[in-house]
């Protein structure tokens, strides 16, 4: 991640210039310092959060000590991400195994 040296926002990639996207000033790429920064190309599925309603939850752990409430079914697969900050614990997703309902529990 690199920060603007005139007002220090976060700047972004636009080709061979780092651009930065509250001021629109631009430094050329530093390609020695190219090797520090990572992509978002380059993350992983694991890193996303699985919310939308078609995200695919199968193959993930199974928690058996959970209720559906719409079905009442004690099986979900779940994922766990932590989605406040890190001195907060964090949040389980699940989708009943039954009927696919979906919901999250705060530890």
């Amino acid at each position: 991640m690199q920060f603007c040296d005139e007002c220090g926002s976060m700047m972004h990639a636009d080709g061979d210039e780092m651009v930065c996207s509250s001021c629109e000033a631009t430094v050329t790429k530093d390609e020695e310092r190219a090797a520090e920064f990572v992509s978002t190309d380059e993350q992983s599925d694991d890193e996303v959060i699985e919310s939308e309603a078609g995200a695919d939850f199968e193959g993930k752990p199974t928690a058996d000590d959970v209720i559906c409430d719409d079905c009442g079914h004690t099986e979900a697969w779940y994922t766990i991400k932590q989605t406040a900050s890190a001195d907060e614990p964090p949040t389980r997703f699940f989708k009943c195994k039954e009927c696919g309902s979906r919901w999250r529990e705060y530890s």
